[in-house]
C-alpha cells in the first residue's frame, strides 16, 4: 500500500507539471499574438513617421529641381541649402497695336512676381535636425537604412517623374517570432500592410503615397 500510495504521488505530481506546462503553453499561444501587434504597431509608426518626413523632403526637392531624389546624401544636403522661391500669382491686363485690325486691343496676362525666398529646412524641420539621420531605420537594435530610388516612367502621352522607399517587414520586426512574422509578410487586408515591406511611393505609378492603412495616420494624430 505505501508503495500505491507513494507511486499515485508521483503521478498526482507528473499530472500538475503537465497541467502547468500546457497551461502556459496555452497562455503563451495567446499572448504572443497580442504581444506581437503591440510591437508591430509601435514600431510600423516610427518607421510611417519617418517615411512621412522622407516624402515631404522628396516633394520639396521636385518643386525646386523638377525630378526626385534618387539618394539620401543628396536629398539631406538639398534640405540643408535649398531655399523655395515664394511667389505671387496676378492678373494684369495692357493695351496693344494690332496690326490687322489698326486699333488698340485689349490684352489679359498672368503676372508671377517673386516675393523673397524661404528656407526648405526651416519650413519643413523647423528647429530639429532629425532631417539628418533620414535615411536611418528608427527602431531599436537595427543597423540598416531605407532603400531609395527614382526615374522617369511613361505614362499614356506623358513622362512623369516618381520615387520609391521601402524597408523590409524582416528588419523592423527582426527580433519577434518569426512564425507570426511570416504571416505578417504575407498579409493582405484592408485594415494592415500587405506585402513583406513598408513602402512609400511607387516605381511603376504616379504615388506619392504609402501602403499603410489610415487607421496608422488616425493613431499618428491621437
Amino acid at each position: 500500500m505505501g508503495f500505491i500510495s507513494k507511486y499515485m504521488r508521483v503521478i498526482k505530481a507528473v499530472l500538475w507539471l503537465l497541467i502547468i506546462f500546457f497551461s502556459y503553453q496555452v497562455i503563451t499561444s495567446i499572448n504572443a499574438p497580442i504581444k506581437f501587434n503591440e510591437v508591430k504597431n509601435v514600431r510600423y509608426l516610427k518607421v510611417i513617421d519617418k517615411l512621412k518626413d522622407i516624402r515631404n523632403a522628396q516633394l520639396a526637392y521636385k518643386s525646386v529641381n523638377g525630378s526626385y531624389a534618387d539618394n539620401f546624401e543628396g536629398l539631406i544636403k538639398f534640405v540643408d541649402t535649398a531655399q523655395y522661391t515664394l511667389t505671387q500669382k496676378r492678373d494684369s491686363s495692357y493695351l496693344q497695336y494690332d496690326r490687322i485690325y489698326r486699333i488698340d486691343m485689349l490684352r489679359e496676362v498672368v503676372v508671377i512676381d517673386t516675393l523673397g525666398f524661404a528656407s526648405v529646412k526651416d519650413s519643413l524641420f523647423g528647429n530639429s535636425i532629425r532631417y539628418k539621420n533620414m535615411a536611418q531605420v528608427p527602431i531599436d537594435g537595427v543597423d540598416a537604412t531605407f532603400s531609395i530610388k527614382s526615374d522617369m516612367i511613361k505614362k499614356g502621352d506623358y513622362d512623369v517623374h516618381v520615387f520609391e522607399v521601402r524597408v523590409s517587414k524582416d528588419v523592423i520586426l527582426f527580433d519577434q517570432n518569426k512564425d507570426l512574422l511570416k504571416q505578417e509578410k504575407a498579409l493582405m487586408s484592408v485594415d494592415g500592410v500587405n506585402g513583406p515591406d513598408l513602402v512609400l511611393g511607387s516605381m511603376t505609378e504616379v504615388s506619392t503615397n504609402g501602403n499603410w492603412p489610415t487607421a496608422y495616420d488616425a493613431i499618428a494624430r491621437n
